[in-house]
């Protein structure tokens, strides 16, 4: 598995999403597919403030791909960021709290502010995935430093098209970083 999604023939080396299009990133893991009680637990992560769910997710993050995240040679872990004004709303990032249990638990430092969201996109949900590109076009900047790692490794909720976790590899391997990974909660069913 490359991104994850379960591939359906052994000679395969994608599954059909990742072998459609070009990704900007090196590979991906997710812990669970977003099937059964795994929506619902996402959901009352998010919407309805249960932020001690980040220590159970990032847990089986660690447990299931730390091994995984070492031999990658992860350097940072970048959250991926929400925007300001959707952050007021909620309270809080997922994609930070899980970041921040995750670098405790590898002993990995979190950079909240490498990636930043310029733009308050409409929610990914609603759209298809070429309205889902479409929508990233300009969100999201990357902060300017002289140096940046070799290895990032992203962090979000769920990986449905990939669209925000390429759109944000573009972005950071533009700035100087070389390889970017990424690690989410659950990952859509390949259709």
């Amino acid at each position: 598995m490359k991104c994850g999604k379960p591939i359906k023939r052994e000679e395969d080396e994608y599954c059909r999403d990742c072998a459609r299009v070009l990704r900007g990133y090196e590979q991906g893991k997710s812990v669970w597919t977003h099937t059964g009680s795994v929506p619902r637990a996402i959901y009352q992560f998010k919407f309805h403030n249960k932020r001690y769910h980040a220590k159970l997710f990032a847990g089986e993050m660690a447990r299931l791909h730390g091994e995984w995240i070492y031999k990658c040679n992860v350097e940072v872990i970048v959250p991926v960021p929400l925007h300001s004004a959707r952050r007021r709303k909620r309270g809080f990032n997922q994609a930070e709290l899980l970041a921040r249990e995750l670098g405790k638990r590898m002993r990995i430092p979190v950079d909240e502010k490498m990636v930043y969201r310029i733009r308050n996109t409409k929610p990914q949900k609603q759209l298809d995935g070429r309205e889902r590109q479409e929508n990233l076009k300009g969100a999201f900047a990357v902060s300017r430093r002289r140096r940046y790692p070799k290895n990032v490794l992203l962090v979000d909720d769920i990986y449905t098209t990939g669209s925000t976790v390429h759109r944000i590899s573009g972005l950071l391997k533009k700035a100087g970083v070389q390889k970017v990974y990424f690690i989410t909660i659950s990952i859509g069913q390949d259709k």
